[in-house]
């Protein structure tokens, strides 16, 4: 009786805060960036953490215990940059402050996450911000986040960023205009508030920048020589401030190669991340690859830069062939025939839009088969 009482005690508490909240916001307006709006911030993350707790409780003890082994890593920024294991992680796109999604996911593999990936663009709103809520939810269950951070441009207001071009022009030589500091004032807060957040970050910054067709930081907007310099000149930023607790994850597109003209310098990157999608026959430009077809083919030339390689999204569709067997043949003595691979992120969303016209489904947590493969698999790696 005791715990429904608590139970609805809790709820009632966090509807309450989040009302507040949102009344609150929505008074002070998108526009605000002051100390309110830093008030309201930190009563986000106070739900957040009363959410978290709520939730999670039943898994707390279990998840503290199984991934004992992994804090002296999400102690040692070294470890991270030289790992001597797979570490998993996955994204779900149902995950809120809480990251509930992502327990039941777990749950299912009978497993826990070392890392666990969110993504957030640029802009100046409020979703755009430096994530801490959701960082200190990550870190407070036990894992270390990877943060996909996206450079869309247009979402940036010109009152609070002077010197800003209209938006319609924003994407053309974009990230030369980051090089060149028009961005800085974005750049140094999230640097000083990753800083204050003062545990290990994975930065995955302008992911598939060698792809002319996805996203506006392509080459159809910019130069190789831009990217490099964008990116140094971000990392430079971060430095500067002395967020050294960031770990940067450089992250071309597989297919579109030109990997050396596009590499930022040893100095400037720590980790290299593929992304790994069997799209099967969803779209007339794709058909069904094994894993070895979309990945193998690349694996040499990303290793030759002696840096540990993140498989940053891992996932495949159910049209146009076998899920479980595709699973089977990616993972089976995974770590033996691809060791400069240091970690899996399982791409785990329900409702992806951004590639095709329609909604594609990623989702594996209720198939037993597949689930089935993947716990044989992985546990039967050594180290992990």
């Amino acid at each position: 009786m005791k715990k429904v009482i608590y139970r609805i005690l809790t709820i009632v508490t966090v509807l309450v805060f989040a009302a507040l909240l949102v009344a609150g916001l929505t008074f002070i307006g998108k526009e605000s960036s002051g100390p309110a709006d830093d008030l309201f911030s930190k009563i986000s993350s106070g739900i957040s953490l009363i959410e978290n707790k709520f939730i999670l409780g039943r898994r707390e003890k279990s998840r503290s215990i199984e991934l004992k082994w992994f804090d002296n890593y999400r102690e040692s920024k070294n470890m991270l940059l030289f790992p001597d294991k797979v570490l998993l992680g996955a994204y779900d796109d149902k995950t809120s402050d809480t990251f509930h999604a992502i327990a039941e996911l777990e749950d299912s593999l009978k497993t826990v996450f070392p890392l666990i990936q969110i993504y957030t663009a640029w802009g100046s709103n409020r979703d755009q911000r430096f994530p801490s809520t959701e960082l200190n939810a990550i870190y407070n269950i036990g894992s270390l986040p990877i943060v996909t951070w996206e450079p869309w441009l247009t979402d940036f207001d010109k009152e609070t960023m002077p010197g800003l071009p209209n938006p319609e022009v924003r994407d053309k030589e974009g990230l030369k205009a980051i090089a060149r500091g028009v961005y800085d004032i974005y750049i140094d807060r999230w640097a000083m508030e990753a800083k204050l957040f003062n545990k290990i970050i994975f930065l995955r910054f302008a992911h598939e920048m060698n792809d002319p067709y996805r996203y506006p930081w392509g080459p159809q907007n910019n130069l190789p020589e831009d990217f490099i310099a964008a990116w140094k000149h971000v990392v430079d930023r971060f430095r500067a401030i002395g967020a050294d607790n960031v770990i940067w994850i450089w992250s071309p597109h597989p297919a579109y190669q030109m990997f050396d003209e596009y590499y930022p310098g040893e100095d400037y990157v720590d980790w290299i991340g593929v992304g790994t999608l069997n799209y099967g026959t969803v779209a007339p430009w794709s058909k069904w690859w094994t894993f070895d077809e979309i990945f193998a083919k690349h694996y040499e030339l990303l290793a030759k830069y002696n840096k540990p390689i993140i498989i940053s999204e891992f996932g495949s569709l159910a049209v146009g062939g076998d899920r479980a067997k595709w699973f089977k043949g990616a993972l089976s003595d995974f770590p033996s025939r691809y060791p400069g691979v240091k970690s899996i992120i399982f791409f785990h969303c329900s409702s992806d839009a951004t590639t095709t016209y329609q909604t594609l489904n990623w989702y594996f947590k209720n198939d037993p088969e597949i689930l089935d493969v993947i716990i044989k698999t992985t546990s039967a790696w050594p180290n992990i």
